[in-house]
């Protein structure tokens, strides 16, 4: 895989190694929207066959990235939000059963946990994480152990938003069938860019926002719901989700069927004529590369940029418990991390700090010369 820098509509003044806080436009993408925005000036050109056959390519290529079975099985959603809420109102949560969580996960998928137990006078479990610097095997562990025949539901990234940290999806799984619990899965900061096969992990949802990894525009989402799912309630009560829909003419006639598979959870006005071809133009470009190319060229690119860090007293997760495409740098003792800062900004330098690590973010438009730059702002600081 080569670097692609070329068909990304980038600043060439900035180094940008931040995709996990927004991915540049791809110019294909780019191109797409514009093209779909023209088209609203003549709405003749809109017709009844482009309110859902453009939305099933759109999952048609979603189910390809992660080798669903079916396209049958995958919603559209706006958010990460609106995918667990979604999965919160469809699971029946007794009193005393848990909801477990690795601490510090993004707020999307924290707020309805909080709630649901509240409503169910159950329990959200928190997983701290080790307070170590290296904490991705101590982490791990800490969660299998608290999975107990409590545990209703687990509700977790593929990997920590906040530093990478990997997280061992098909052992928590396997603890979880013990006692018949939820694995959910928000794939944000993953799904795109590392490799995650819904028929290997066999997740009960997985949930999407579309606008980093997946390439797309903000405000498109792309959810992913197993058969425990196949006859529940929709967050919302639309007309495109209902059987028949696709009968304009029929649509004074109500009907109390949903379409069939997970079409019931789509969202309301789901053919985003704007956003879907855009994610759809961005989902084809990453079936054409392949998400395990991209994985591979973003390791090849990190890895001696990682080693280098380690010699110099950097602190990073081993290769076994961190991703190449998202990762956490934690600094040395005495550290003069704001100088850092001020050194980034001033060379149009973007990374993000979440927590108490420095997120670094790369993709196929990223160079060696990309991580030089990062190298150099952060060892001169050593000196």
């Amino acid at each position: 895989m080569e670097n692609k820098k070329h068909l990304f509509s980038l600043p060439d003044e900035i180094t940008y190694l931040n995709t996990a806080y927004m991915s540049p436009n791809l110019k294909s993408v780019e191109a797409a929207g514009l093209i779909a925005v023209s088209r609203k000036n003549d709405p003749t050109s809109v017709s009844v066959n482009d309110f859902f056959e453009p939305v099933e390519l759109l999952k048609n290529e979603f189910a390809k990235i992660i080798n669903s079975e079916s396209k049958n099985s995958i919603s559209l959603i706006s958010s990460v939000s609106y995918g667990i809420a979604t999965v919160a109102k469809n699971i029946k949560l007794d009193k005393g059963e848990e909801v477990l969580l690795a601490s510090e996960q993004f707020p999307s998928n924290y707020y309805t946990w909080k709630e649901k137990v509240s409503e169910c006078n159950a329990e959200l479990k928190l997983i701290e994480h080790p307070q170590q610097s290296v904490r991705g095997r101590e982490w791990n562990d800490y969660i299998l152990e608290s999975i107990s025949e409590k545990t209703k539901i687990v509700s977790i990234g593929n990997l920590h938003w906040a530093d990478g940290t990997l997280f061992a999806l098909k052992s928590i799984r396997e603890k979880l069938d013990k006692n018949n619990g939820y694995l959910i899965i928000d794939g944000t900061q993953s799904v795109g860019a590392l490799p995650l096969d819904v028929q290997e992990i066999k997740p009960d949802a997985l949930i999407c926002g579309g606008y980093k990894w997946l390439l797309g525009p903000y405000s498109q989402g792309v959810a992913y719901y197993g058969e425990r799912f196949k006859n529940g309630s929709p967050l919302e009560e639309n007309w495109i989700n209902r059987k028949d829909s696709q009968n304009f003419r029929g649509l004074v006639n109500y009907q109390d069927d949903y379409e069939k598979g997970m079409k019931r959870f789509d969202i309301g006005e789901k053919s985003n004529f704007i956003l879907v071809p855009m994610l759809t133009r961005a989902l084809q470009q990453i079936n054409e590369w392949g998400v395990e190319n991209i994985q591979n060229y973003c390791k090849k690119l990190v890895k001696p940029f990682k080693e280098d860090l380690h010699t110099k007293g950097f602190i990073l997760e081993p290769d076994e418990f961190s991703a190449n495409h998202l990762f956490g740098i934690r600094f040395p003792k005495g550290f003069d991390s704001e100088k850092v800062q001020e050194e980034l900004i001033r060379r149009k330098i973007h990374v993000s700090v979440r927590g108490d690590a420095m997120r670094v973010s790369v993709h196929l438009f990223n160079t060696e010369e990309d991580l030089d730059q990062l190298y150099e702002v952060l060892t001169n600081q050593l000196d």
